[in-house]
C-alpha cells in the first residue's frame, strides 16, 4: 500500500515539558486507524502538528514524500489533509444544507469572483449528494441547533470532506453521542469514507468503537507512542492495559456513577 503520511522523530515542547516526543508513524492510503490514550497523552498534539495548528519543535512530517513541516493549516488542507473537531464547527442558526453549501463554496473558490453567483444548482446537487452519502439528507432543511448531537457530528464530518481529502483526522467523533447511537454513527461514517478511499485516523475513548472499526490502533502515553499495530494486539498489550485502557475504564466508570447519582 502507498504511504501518504510519515512522521520522523516528531517532537513538541512547551518550555521544558514534552507534549510529544519521538513520534514515528506512517499511514497508508485508505487505512483506518484508531488513536487511543488518556487526556494529555499527546493524541491531539500529534494531530495539531500534522494539520498545521502547531509547529513541531523538531522532526519531520512528510505527505506523499514531500515535507509539510511548518506549513500553514490552509496550505495543508489544500494538499488533501483535513480534520474535524471534538466540538462540531457549525453555524447553529443555519440549516444543514446552508452549512454544507458554505463549506463547498469556500473549498471551490479560493478567491471571490465579482458578478458570479456563489451558489448554483450544480453546487446544490453536490451538497445533497454529500448529505445522502452520510445518510443525513433528510435533515437538509433543518437548523443545526435543532438536531441531535450525533447528526451534528455527521454534518461536521461531511463538511470536512468537501475538499475530497486523502487523509482525514477525526477528534473523538462519538463524544457527546448517546451509547445507543455510537455504533450506528461510526458505521455510517466509515461506510461513507470507504467510498472515497480516504485514510482515516480517529481519536476515540470508547474501546468497543476502536475494536469494531479500526484494524490498526496507535496508543499514546505521556507524549510517546506506547504501541502501534493490529488493534487486537495493541489492546492486549500489558502496558496499554495498565496505562491506557485501565485509565479509560475507570474514567468511564466514574462518569456512569456520576450519572446514576444525578438521576
Amino acid at each position: 500500500m502507498t504511504t501518504i503520511l510519515e512522521t520522523k522523530n516528531l517532537e513538541m515542547k512547551f518550555g521544558a515539558v514534552y507534549a510529544a516526543k519521538d513520534i514515528n508513524i506512517s499511514i497508508a492510503a485508505g487505512e483506518v486507524v484508531g488513536v487511543i490514550g488518556s487526556n494529555g497523552a499527546g493524541k491531539t498534539t500529534f494531530v495539531n502538528m500534522v494539520t498545521g495548528y502547531l509547529t513541531p519543535t523538531s522532526g519531520q512530517i512528510s505527505y506523499r514524500g514531500k515535507s509539510i513541516t511548518g506549513k500553514a493549516t490552509r496550505d495543508i488542507t489544500r494538499l488533501g489533509i483535513c480534520r474535524s473537531f471534538q466540538i462540531p464547527q457549525l453555524f447553529p442558526e443555519l440549516t444543514v444544507i446552508e452549512n454544507v453549501l458554505i463549506a463547498l463554496t469556500i473549498s471551490k473558490q479560493h478567491k471571490p469572483v465579482l458578478f458570479k453567483p456563489a451558489i448554483d444548482r450544480a453546487l446544490e446537487g453536490e451538497a445533497h449528494d454529500l448529505l445522502a452519502r452520510f445518510d443525513i439528507d433528510r435533515y437538509a432543511d433543518q437548523e443545526i441547533q435543532t438536531l441531535p448531537q450525533g447528526v451534528r457530528k455527521l454534518v461536521d464530518i461531511a463538511m470536512a470532506t468537501v475538499a475530497e481529502p486523502e487523509l482525514l483526522f477525526l477528534d473523538e467523533p462519538t463524544s457527546g453521542v448517546s451509547a445507543d447511537e455510537k455504533m450506528d454513527l461510526m458505521r455510517i461514517l466509515i461506510d461513507a469514507l470507504k467510498t472515497t478511499d480516504t485514510a482515516v485516523l480517529f481519536i476515540e475513548h470508547d474501546m468497543e468503537i476502536v475494536e469494531a472499526f479500526s484494524p490498526r490502533c496507535v496508543a499514546f502515553y505521556e507524549g510517546t507512542i506506547l504501541a502501534d499495530g493490529p488493534t487486537a494486539d495493541v489492546l492486549e498489550n500489558d502496558k496499554v492495559r495498565e496505562f491506557v485502557i485501565g485509565s479509560e475504564f475507570h474514567r468511564e466508570a466514574a462518569q456512569e456513577t456520576a450519572k446514576e447519582g444525578a438521576s
